[in-house]
């Protein structure tokens, strides 16, 4: 009997360990649907989207709080060690990034009530598009490589950082060419250059979890250097 109730014990433990990596997972989806949602209604325009998007942000939060205190709760009960440990403090960190990439989605949202759609050059919209794509190939990335526990995957989403960062320089200087060959550009131009800055930080945020995903599976914090373009250990 005793060794059926330890069984028991492990199993419901195990079940909770993957309940969290669900959730992460789940939280994981809406944001990245957020993300999506937003980058669509400021290219059409699309006020009814965006009001949907950033009412869509409190599930978010939610869903966060539902991870936070089902970690502290196993922490507390379970007394876990070592790569249980790791597993449980790493959720912690990844549903945080994951509510601020959320935060940014609703931002965006936002920024559509003060867009005309007359205005601005089709070029520019593009090149968010582009730039939402790619910060969203990266928390799509990081988000695998911490269900997967998957160093390499970490690591490359770490070095592809340098991509998105490299884009949102050059659509600044577009936004900046734009705005001086007609002042009458400037506000949407404006607007336009913080959902930029808000997409190259949710890049930002990708790249956290990405180290987090790296800690889970090794045991050792991640720090990939710009200028050297190499991965340090820490």
């Amino acid at each position: 009997m005793a060794n059926a109730s330890n069984e028991h014990i492990v199993s419901s433990y195990e079940d909770e360990l993957t309940e969290l990596t669900r959730a992460i997972s789940e939280m994981g989806g809406m944001v990245e649907v957020a993300i999506t949602n937003a980058t669509q209604a400021l290219i059409r325009v699309d006020h009814d989207l965006a009001k949907q998007t950033s009412k869509g942000d409190k599930a978010v939060d939610d869903m966060q709080r539902y991870i936070d205190e089902k970690a502290v709760s196993m922490i507390a009960r379970r007394q876990p060690m070592a790569g249980d440990l790791r597993h449980i403090v790493s959720a912690i960190h990844v549903a945080n990034d994951l509510e601020r990439i959320g935060d940014i989605a609703k931002n965006l949202a936002r920024r559509v009530k003060h867009i005309d759609s007359q205005r601005v050059s089709k070029q520019l919209y593009n090149g968010l598009r582009h730039m939402s794509d790619m910060a969203l190939a990266q928390i799509k990335r990081s988000l695998d490589s911490f269900t997967l526990r998957d160093a390499n995957i970490a690591v490359d989403v770490c070095r592809r950082d340098d991509e998105v960062d490299a884009l949102y320089i050059s659509l600044f200087r577009e936004f900046l060419t734009y705005m001086m060959e007609d002042p009458r550009n400037i506000t949407d131009c404006t607007h336009l250059l913080f959902c930029a800055k808000n997409l190259e930080r949710a890049g930002d945020h990708a790249t956290n979890i990405a180290e987090a995903a790296y800690y889970l599976k090794t045991g050792e914090n991640l720090y990939y250097d710009i200028e050297s373009g190499k991965v340090q250990l820490n």
